[in-house]
């Protein structure tokens, strides 16, 4: 069958629209294949965090929380990522408690914040970083870094992924200046 005038057009215009159609439903691109000249989150591990500025870390993140009448869990990780200092404050819930700690290993193993997990998933669709060990898709995780070194991280929970990451750059800033 030959279409000619208003029904070639009409043909024309239901064909675009399903195409249009088709290519909306098609999940997010993945980034392309760049292949960097540096390596990302390349910062070195460097000598442990040590306690006491571990301790000043969490009452930071602890006293902006509490500024704002958030009950956190807060927990610092050194560049081994152990567990050096932990804090639940008041009315904290319990399930967080776990989520803090991963929060910080994340952050220092990956070299980077959790927020960039976070991104990866909810914006560009890089659903396989879920499969990576020890990845956490929350923000809330945050490196310390001490004269281009990772000495650990500090992982918070409890709040909102917003109230989370506010809460550990303040408590980040007592060592990342």
């Amino acid at each position: 069958m030959k279409l000619s005038g208003p029904m070639f057009a009409a043909a024309v215009g239901v064909a675009v629209c399903c195409a249009a159609q088709t290519q909306a439903q098609q999940p997010a691109a993945s980034m392309p294949d760049a292949v960097p000249d540096k390596m990302p989150f390349d910062t070195p591990y460097g000598p442990p965090i040590s306690l006491a500025r571990a301790q000043v870390a969490i009452q930071a993140a602890a006293s902006e929380a509490g500024r704002r009448g958030w009950a956190l869990n807060i927990a610092v990780m050194d560049s081994g990522a152990n567990l050096v200092a932990f804090a639940r404050m008041d009315g904290a819930q319990f399930g967080s408690v776990a989520i803090a700690q991963h929060k910080a290993r994340a952050a220092v193993k990956y070299r980077r914040a959790t927020r960039v997990f976070e991104d990866g998933v909810q914006k560009h669709g890089l659903t396989y970083m879920l499969s990576l060990d020890d990845v956490i898709a929350s923000r809330g995780g945050i490196p310390l870094i001490e004269d281009g070194h990772l000495i650990g991280a500090i992982g918070c929970s409890g709040g909102t992924g917003t109230q989370d990451e506010a809460a550990c750059t303040v408590g980040a800033a007592t060592v990342n200046k």
